[in-house]
């Protein structure tokens, strides 16, 4: 990734400077953590719109090189590259909210003032029309069809939610202590576990979901 480093920096949510190629890092990893979560993780849009600005800059500098330059041919790979890391991630996303829109949605009222939503402005206003036509949909194709008494539709016994017991890969990056894990195989259930840096494992997503909010661990 070293061709990036010299189209200028990029900055993170907490305002520190980073290189693009930092960006990019953090971008991939925001990628992969959504690709294998089950749930729909916050939204890394400050990082999408950063790497756009970036690709704009690298096929400005593309356009002022030399055709015979060897790094040409490079910059266009990693171009291509990039958009698909981006085009990939928001698809990943906007997949989860057709899917758990409900679920989502649900999730956004009940969140707290302080709490950043973990949708994108973007796709908050998909979810709800997406509801509101799903919501038309059914009405129009079957509950006005039911007796009276069977017209009304509880989204919430019918929502869609994701596996939070699914089985995920991670990668440890910071050492963490007393992870308590649920384990049906176990004889009390339960079992405290330690993960040190480096570390790779097998766990359900529940216990660790907040770890891969805050980072400690990455998902692979």
């Amino acid at each position: 990734m070293s061709e990036l480093d010299e189209f200028g920096d990029g900055s993170d949510e907490e305002g520190e400077a980073m290189t693009a190629a930092e960006v990019l890092q953090k971008l991939e990893e925001a990628w992969r953590n959504e690709k294998f979560s089950p749930d729909l993780l916050d939204a890394k849009m400050d990082l999408v719109e950063c790497m756009l600005e970036q690709l704009v800059e690298m096929e400005e500098n593309i356009k002022r090189a030399k055709r015979t330059d060897m790094r040409v041919s490079i910059h266009r790979m990693e171009i291509d590259r990039i958009r698909y890391i981006i085009s990939s991630y928001l698809r990943c996303r906007l997949q989860k909210v057709e899917r758990y829109t409900v679920h989502v949605l649900e999730q956004e009222r009940q969140r707290k003032e302080e709490d950043a939503c973990r949708m994108s402005p973007e796709e908050f206003v998909f979810a709800k029309e997406y509801a509101e036509t799903l919501d038309g949909h059914f009405r129009s194709l079957a509950l006005r069809h039911m007796p009276p008494n069977l017209q009304t539709l509880d989204t919430k016994q019918t929502a869609v939610r994701p596996n939070m017991d699914k089985y995920v890969f991670l990668q440890v990056n910071e050492d963490t202590e007393g992870v308590l894990v649920e384990e049906e195989t176990l004889e009390t259930g339960e079992e405290i576990v330690d993960l040190q840096k480096g570390d790779q494992h097998i766990m359900q997503y529940k216990p660790i979901a907040p770890l891969v909010t805050s980072g400690a661990v990455t998902l692979i």
